[in-house]
């Protein structure tokens, strides 16, 4: 069935346009993937292995990348590290065609943003690069300046900084750390943060729980104890945006300062 009879024309919006590197050795996989990415607006680029998929992403400068983890030359385990070091934020979906949870698992911890198991819908790939994209998890939050505790989050500039310094955050990181700011002392599910942050009704809670310990080790001071990001056993986590620095204030956390205001492990 055509990519067409499911996707209508391609809109003029921010998406239309935007360009995905599809790193797959697989052709049958590969022309799939394009024909429906293609369908759904995008512009895409491809290559059949991991050195050829750095080579072109360097080359093309890609919105997002899409990755299968067993690769020739190079798998996308070691691209998706290398793709981290050159390039940060540069969102990265995963495919694999092993199911095991720490397979899965070992995919978030480098980095990857999303991941999906083969044999996938092709619809939903699309779905999740449109997710990836939108941000998802930040549309709900108003343009402006926000402060809580150390943070200032300007989600029009897509920036989070820490006493004054910018974070280097993954697509997916940024989104968390940005629902979290504007939710302090709020405790939140996994599953709410599945739905709100990734978008999905369902999924492997997993994702959530790779992603915050990830955060952690960019945030906390120790991340196997933290304070900011805490675990509230049974419910879910809890961003707690206390200063770090000794004998100040946290009761003055989450002040807006702009014109806009607006079981976990």
């Amino acid at each position: 069935m055509s990519p067409s009879q499911y996707f209508s024309p391609p809109r003029t919006d921010s998406l239309t346009g935007r360009r995905v590197l599809v790193i797959e050795d697989d052709p049958m996989v590969s022309e799939v993937v394009g024909q429906y990415l293609r369908a759904a607006g995008f512009v895409v680029d491809e290559a059949i292995d991991g050195l050829a998929g750095l080579r072109q992403a360097e080359a093309v400068q890609p919105d997002l990348v899409v990755l299968d983890r067993m690769l020739p030359l190079l798998d996308g385990i070691e691209v998706c590290r290398r793709i981290r070091v050159n390039w940060g934020a540069l969102p990265v979906i995963m495919l694999t065609a092993l199911g095991e949870e720490e397979h899965r698992i070992e995919g978030l911890e480098v980095g990857a943003d999303d991941y999906l198991v083969k044999p996938f819908s092709p619809r939903e790939l699309v779905l999740r690069v449109q997710s990836v994209l939108r941000r998802s998890g930040t549309e709900s939050i108003p343009e402006g300046m926000l402060a809580a505790g150390e943070f200032s989050l300007n989600l029009a500039a897509h920036e989070i900084r820490l006493r004054g310094k910018p974070l280097v955050l993954t697509a997916r990181e940024f989104d968390l750390l940005a629902y979290l700011i504007w939710r302090p002392s709020k405790v939140l599910t996994r599953e709410e943060l599945l739905r709100s942050v990734w978008g999905w009704e369902f999924g492997d809670l997993s994702t959530v729980t790779v992603h915050v310990r990830r955060l952690r080790e960019k945030i906390e001071a120790d991340p196997a104890h933290p304070l900011l990001v805490t675990t509230v056993w049974g419910v879910g986590y809890r961003f707690d945006p206390v200063p770090l620095g000794i004998g100040e204030d946290a009761a003055t956390a989450a002040t807006p300062v702009s014109e806009t205001s607006g079981g976990a492990a």
